[in-house]
Formats: C-alpha cells, sequence, structure tokens
C-alpha cells in the first residue's frame, strides 16, 4: 500500500528585492533538484515581498538539502516549510457527520431523549435489529496493535493512527463502507483479543491491520470463534487475495495451469502463510515456503506452530536447501520478505517463462529491470512499476460484500471469489505480461468483487441475509 514517489513542499520565502532577484532563488532551488511547479504570491510591499513556491522533488531525502541552499542566500528569509503530506494531515483526515441535522426540539427528542429509547427497547428485544436501527449495518473498526506497520515496523500507537485513518478514507470512497480508525496500546494478545470483542457490538465487522506475526493468526482465529461478524486480518488474506487475482493472470499470459506449476513462497509470515493456502485452496500442488533457516519441511519441528501446519501441508517432494537451491525449476517466485534477497543468477535458473511476484515493499526482492528481458512476468509491491500487487483492490469490495449480506465470517470460498473477480475485471484484449492486475481506481472492481462474494458466501452458508437481487440465485 505505500510506495515511493515524488514529494512535494510548499516554501514560504520573504524575498528583499533590494538584495536579490527572485530568478535567483528559483535558480538555487533548481541547482538543488527542485522543479519549482507552482508560485503564489502572498503579500508585496516596495521593498519586499512574500510568496508560496509549491517544490516537487524526488523523494523525501531530498527536502533537507534543497531547504539548506534557500537558507544560505542573502536577501531571502524562509519563513516556514510545509510538507503537503503533512498539511493533507492536519487535523487527522476523517471526520464524522449527522446524516440528519438536528433543527428543533422535536428533532431532538427524536434522535435522543426521550424517543430513543424505544429505538433501544426494540433493539433489546431483537439485538438482530442493531443492524438496522445503528451504524453497525455498514460500519467496519480498522484495528492496530501498530507492532507490524509497513515499511516502519513496530511504531507507538498513536502513530499508526495516519495508516489506519488512510484505510479508513479507501473503505469509504471505494465502498461507501464507513470505517473508523482504532489503535491499541498493548501488545498482548489476550488483551487485544477482550478488548476487540468488548467493542464489536458497535461495528458489521474487524478489520484488523498491522498486527505481528506470530500473535495475528491466534488473534485472528480466537476472534473468527468469539464474534458473530467477519474479522479479516487485511495484511493476510488482502494480499493473498490480490496475489492469487494476479496469478491467475499471469498462468493466462504464458499458457499454464495451477495444479502443473513448482511456486517458492520466500517469507512465510503473515502474508506468507495467507498467499500459500489460498494457493493450494485455489489447486497450486508443488509450493514451497522459504524462509531464513531455507525449506520449511516435514523433517523439521519448529517453534511456531504455523510453520508446523505449513510443513505438513506444503514441499510434497520435500524439498531442503536454501531459497538458490529450491527456486531451481519454479515456475514462480513469490517474494514476501525484503529486499535484494533474490538475484538475476537465480531466476535463470527458474523454469522456461518464469514469473516473478518480488513484493517487499518498499525495495522488492529485486529489481524489475535486472530480470525484464528473462522473466516473463514481473509484478511488485509499488505504484512505480507495473503490476502493482496492491491489498487495496481487495478490502472495499470484500466488506462490502461481507455487509451487505450480514456474513458471519469471510471465508476461503469467498477470498477465492474475490480473486477471480478481480482477475476477470482484467478482459481478453487487454491482458498482457505488463497488466495483469487492475488500477485500483477501477470502478469495475468493487461492484464485480461484491456480486461474486455474496453469491460465494450464499453457497457457503456464511451469508445470514440475501439482498434483493440475489433471492434469483437462491
Amino acid at each position: 500500500m505505500h510506495a515511493l514517489g515524488g514529494k512535494s513542499i510548499i516554501l514560504r520565502i520573504e524575498l528583499n528585492g533590494e538584495q536579490m532577484k527572485f530568478a535567483e532563488i528559483t535558480a538555487a532551488i533548481a541547482q538543488a533538484g527542485g522543479d519549482i511547479v507552482a508560485i503564489d504570491v502572498i503579500s508585496t510591499s516596495s521593498t519586499t515581498s512574500v510568496r508560496d513556491l509549491t517544490v516537487n522533488v524526488t523523494s523525501s531525502e531530498h527536502i533537507d538539502p534543497l531547504v539548506e541552499q534557500v537558507k544560505q542566500l542573502r536577501g531571502a528569509k524562509l519563513v516556514h516549510v510545509s510538507d503537503r503530506t503533512f498539511l493533507l494531515h492536519l487535523g487527522g483526515k476523517i471526520e464524522t457527520r449527522p446524516k440528519t441535522p438536528i433543527q428543533n426540539r422535536d428533532d431532538l427528542s427524536r434522535v435522543y431523549t426521550p424517543e430513543v429509547s424505544r429505538v433501544c427497547q426494540a433493539i433489546e428485544e431483537e439485538p438482530d435489529k442493531a443492524f438496522s436501527l445503528t451504524i453497525k449495518r455498514n460500519t467496519v473498526a480498522v484495528i492496530t496493535d501498530s507492532s507490524a506497520v509497513l515499511g516502519l515496523g513496530s511504531i507507538h500507537p498513536c502513530a499508526a493512527m495516519p495508516v489506519m485513518e488512510g484505510k479508513a478514507m479507501l473503505f469509504k470512497q471505494l465502498a461507501d463502507v464507513d470505517a473508523f480508525p482504532i489503535s491499541l496500546d498493548t501488545r498482548d494478545t489476550e488483551s487485544i483479543i477482550q478488548t476487540i470483542r468488548h467493542i464489536a457490538p458497535a461495528f458489521g465487522g474487524i478489520n484488523l491491520e498491522d498486527i505481528a506475526s506470530p500473535r495475528c493468526f491466534e488473534i485472528e482465529e480466537r476472534l473468527k470463534q468469539e464474534l458473530d461478524i467477519p474479522v479479516f486480518h487485511d495484511d493476510q488474506h488482502g494480499t493473498a487475495v490480490v496475489l492469487y487475482a494476479a496469478l491467475i493472470n499471469a498462468l493466462r499470459t504464458v499458457n499454464k495451469k495451477m495444479d502443473e506449476i513448482k511456486v517458492v513462497v520466500n517469507g512465510v509470515g503473515a502474508a506468507g502463510v495467507a498467499c500459500s493456502k489460498i494457493l493450494l485452496a485455489g489447486g497450486v500442488q508443488n509450493l514451497i515456503g522459504v524462509d531464513r533457516h531455507g525449506a520449511i519441511h516435514r523433517g523439521e519441528t519448529y517453534e511456531q506452530e504455523m510453520w508446523n501446519w505449513y510443513a505438513q501441508h506444503t514441499n510434497p517432494h520435500q524439498e531442503t536447501g536454501s531459497l538458490q537451491e529450491v527456486i531451481k525449476g519454479a515456475d514462480v517466485f513469490i517474494g514476501l520478505s525484503r529486499g535484494g534477497l533474490l538475484q538475476r543468477e537465480d531466476v535463470m535458473q527458474m523454469a522456461n517463462d518464469p514469473i516473478v511476484f518480488a513484493m517487499a515493499n518498499p525495495v522488492p526482492e529485486i529489481q524489475p529491470h535486472l530480470i525484464e528481458d528473462i522473466a516473463a512476468v514481473i509484478a511488485t509491491g509499488r505504484s512505480d512499476y507495473p503490476n502493482q500487487i496492491n491489498n487495496v483492490l481487495c478490502f472495499p469490495g470484500i466488506f462490502r460484500a461481507a455487509l451487505d449480506c450480514r456474513a458471519s465470517t469471510i471465508n476461503e470460498e469467498m477470498k477465492l471469489a474475490a480473486a477471480e473477480a478481480i482477475a476477470n475485471v482484467v478482459q481478453p484484449h487487454e491482458l498482457n505480461a505488463s497488466y495483469i492486475i487492475p488500477s485500483v481506481f477501477n470502478e469495475k472492481i468493487v461492484p464485480s468483487i461484491r456480486q461474486a462474494v455474496i453469491k460465494a458466501a450464499i453457497r457457503s452458508g456464511a451469508a445470514k441475509k440475501i439482498p434483493k437481487q440475489f433471492h434469483a440465485d437462491s
């Protein structure tokens, strides 16, 4: 979700026209690597002027040297620097608003006291009415313990809030799902489970986010058992759904079948396990997981219980050794680890028409340009390369569907349906090695996922409600 790209800052400069010319400022900024894209005059006098210069730089690392160079200019006073990203976050990025204004005593009595008691009593008598008479019907909690924030790792609970707010924005804009960001000040598994269980009555779904492995496995499994609303750890399953969608189309481009390929998954953490599970469910038979100590296999007993499960369900030929050893003859490499772990020589040992999904962020396991002549299809987690594997493609639509059919869970059948829906948004005449996955702004994605996932929820018994347009299919 987080990708590198250009940065934009606003420099407010007070210029003494008797000491220097404005052209000298623009030249200094250009020399420091800045590109002035807008100039706004704030005030002027006979000798001075104050202007806001909007400057693009290629990365955050260029901001400080550029600012220092401007500070050294004689006759130019740097009043302040505004990072446009920070400006966007001032006061937070989301807000709550009433759907109906309260304009008089009668309105007040209906939304609050005394009339609201009638609604409370109706829900008390039939708790399921909360889905129609409260925000539960369309609201998801986006919850983190801030222990595994993408690109940052373990950070303070307050520091994780901008990410959670951004997720809430995407829910609303892409799928009209109301979402509320919650960052918990605890890393204790039991405390997290109990806290979420206690606040769950207000929500129609729980989106877990940025919780470290292996703690995330137990938290999700326990909550799925204890709550009657869907619980979805997006770092695991959102990534898995989009990866599977991308692989469906990648295999179409090279004319290979899911049940005939050899897949190597490098990085068997939360996302690696979820991606492996959906690939197994989708028909992959020869899948090998590799972590720091090499290939996971049944000949070892691991401290992580999830790895023991993994060993029992993958690596059918019991291959052992390092990534460089087990990647020989592989059709697909899936990287969910860290940058620089895959070498060009490794890809050269793969099968014909190798597919490489180097998804580490911000630095992929191998830079695409190093293998573009030997890999048939390349995907990354970044937006500045083709084929971005981005879980934004998944979670808005899958929760839209789950809320609309009041699903009690988001099961494997629903996830597979979501992946196939995403893959099918790319039409056959559009499909090529550089376009195996649609843009996150493609307006067909959420409706397509909603349609497919609701059908899967109904078939699998997860749906508690059948929306009107699906009655004919039931």
